[in-house]
C-alpha cells in the first residue's frame, strides 16, 4: 500500500494549548508528519497547511449558549464540534482521538468512513469525580462519551503502565488492545539555561521552588499551598497557574495564597522560553498531583536538570525515579511533600546529583523521534489488520 495518513483529532493545539495533551499532540504531529500524511482537525479557527502537516480548526454550535446551563454546554459544545469536524470528508487510513472531547468525532469517523479508530487516553473521567463540580450532570454525558469512544476503538494507546492499568479497571476492553506509548520531551528545547529575563520580569529574586499546572483538584496545587508553611520564609514558592476549573477553587486559591507573602502567582500562560527559564533555576520542582496518567511537567523540569518532588500516583511514578531524579510522596499529604522539599533545599549535592540524573533519563527515554515512529508502527498494524 502507499504512504500512511492519518486524520487526528483533537481538542488543543496551537496557539491553544493548555495541558499536557496538547503539548503531546503538537510535538507529536510534527514528527508524524516526518514519516506520513497528518490531517488536524481541532478545536478552533485554525487553518493551516502543509506538505505533510495540514491543520483545520472547528468550532461548536453557537445555538447551544442560548439560554442553556454554562456547565451542560462544556459537554454539548464539544459533542457538537465533533459533529462538525467528521462531516467533512475523511481520506485517511486511520484516525486518532485526543481525550475525551474529539472521542465521538472518532466513533462517527469509524462508522461513517469504515476506517479503524485509535484512542489515546491522556486521563480517565471515572478518576476526575470532582469534575462533576464543574461540569454537574454533563460530567456523566462526558464520561459517556469518553466509554463509547474507548469500547470502540481498535487500539488505545495509554501513557503509561499505570495508565493501563487503570483503563482496565474503569471499562471493558480486552488488555491486547491497549499499547503503552510514553509521552515525549523536545530534548533540543527543553535544556537548562541560566537566563534571568523571566525572573526578572516577574519579580523572583530569590531562591525559588515552582509548580506549573492548572488550577484543579487534579493537579493538587492546594495542597501545595498548605505545604507552604512548613517551608523556610525566604525561599519563593512560585506557581504558575491559571485556567482555573471552578469558580469555587478560584475563590478557594485566591484566599490560601493571601496567607503566604512568599508566594509568587504568575495567573497566566507563560511562554515557552519563559517556562523554560522557570524551570531550569528552581531549587526544586513540585507536582502534587492527585491523579495524573502520565505528568508531562515532570518530565521538562527533569530535561532542565531540575529535581523533583512529586506525589506517587499514576504515570508520574515511571517518570520520576524516587531518590534518583527526585522524591515520591503521598498524594495530598501536605507535611511529607514539605519535608521532601526541605531536604533537597537543604542538600545541594543531592539536587545537582538528581538535576543530572534526570536529564540522563529523560534522554534515554522520552524522545518524540522514538516516539512517533512507534505510533507510526502501530497504525501500520491496525490498518494491516483491520483490512484482512
Amino acid at each position: 500500500m502507499g504512504k500512511l495518513k492519518v486524520t487526528l483529532f483533537t481538542n488543543e493545539y496551537p496557539p491553544n494549548i493548555y495541558g499536557g495533551a496538547g503539548v503531546h499532540v503538537d510535538y507529536l504531529t510534527r514528527e508524524l508528519a516526518k514519516l506520513m500524511d497528518v490531517d488536524v482537525r481541532c478545536f478552533g479557527d485554525q487553518n493551516v497547511s502543509g506538505d505533510h502537516l495540514s491543520v483545520k480548526g472547528y468550532k461548536n454550535w453557537e445555538l447551544l449558549k442560548e439560554g442553556s446551563d454554562s456547565r451542560y454546554q462544556k459537554a454539548l459544545g464539544p459533542l457538537s464540534t465533533d459533529l462538525a469536524m467528521v462531516k467533512d470528508p475523511i481520506t485517511s487510513n486511520i484516525v486518532h482521538c485526543h481525550t475525551w472531547y474529539t472521542f465521538m468525532a472518532g466513533f462517527f469517523a469509524k462508522m461513517l468512513y469504515n476506517i479503524p479508530l485509535v484512542v489515546t487516553i491522556h486521563s480517565l473521567e471515572p478518576l476526575r469525580p470532582w469534575k462533576e463540580e464543574q461540569l454537574g450532570n454533563g460530567y456523566h454525558l462526558s464520561s459517556w462519551m469518553e466509554k463509547t469512544g474507548i469500547e470502540a476503538a481498535d487500539k488505545i494507546i495509554a501513557v503509561s503502565n499505570g495508565s493501563k492499568d487503570d483503563i482496565m479497571k474503569c471499562y471493558n476492553v480486552p488488555e491486547e488492545k491497549i499499547e503503552v506509548i510514553y509521552n515525549g520531551i523536545d530534548l533540543n528545547q527543553y535544556q537548562k539555561t541560566d537566563k534571568n529575563i523571566a525572573r526578572a520580569k516577574y519579580g523572583i529574586d530569590d531562591r525559588y521552588i515552582l509548580f506549573v499546572g492548572r488550577i484543579s483538584r487534579q493537579k493538587g496545587i492546594i495542597h501545595l499551598i498548605d505545604a507552604v508553611k512548613y517551608l523556610p520564609k525566604d525561599v519563593k514558592v512560585v506557581l504558575c497557574a491559571s485556567s482555573p476549573d471552578t469558580e469555587e477553587i478560584k475563590l478557594e486559591m485566591e484566599e490560601k495564597v493571601k496567607l503566604y507573602p512568599n508566594i509568587i502567582w504568575i495567573n497566566k500562560m507563560v511562554t515557552k522560553e519563559e517556562i523554560i527559564e522557570l524551570y531550569s533555576n528552581a531549587e526544586v520542582f513540585v507536582c502534587p498531583s492527585v491523579y495524573e496518567p502520565f505528568g508531562i511537567i515532570n518530565l521538562e523540569a527533569m530535561a532542565c536538570k531540575t529535581p523533583v518532588v512529586a506525589s506517587a500516583t499514576g504515570g508520574i511514578k515511571e517518570v520520576v525515579v524516587d531518590g534518583e531524579t527526585g522524591f515520591l510522596v503521598e498524594p495530598g499529604n501536605s507535611l511529607e511533600l514539605a519535608n521532601h522539599i526541605n531536604t533537597l533545599l537543604n542538600n545541594k549535592d543531592l539536587t545537582l546529583m538528581f538535576g543530572e540524573n534526570g536529564r540522563k533519563r529523560v534522554e534515554e527515554m522520552f524522545s518524540w523521534e522514538s516516539i512517533a515512529k512507534k505510533t507510526y508502527d502501530m497504525y501500520q498494524d491496525v490498518v494491516d489488520k483491520y483490512r484482512i
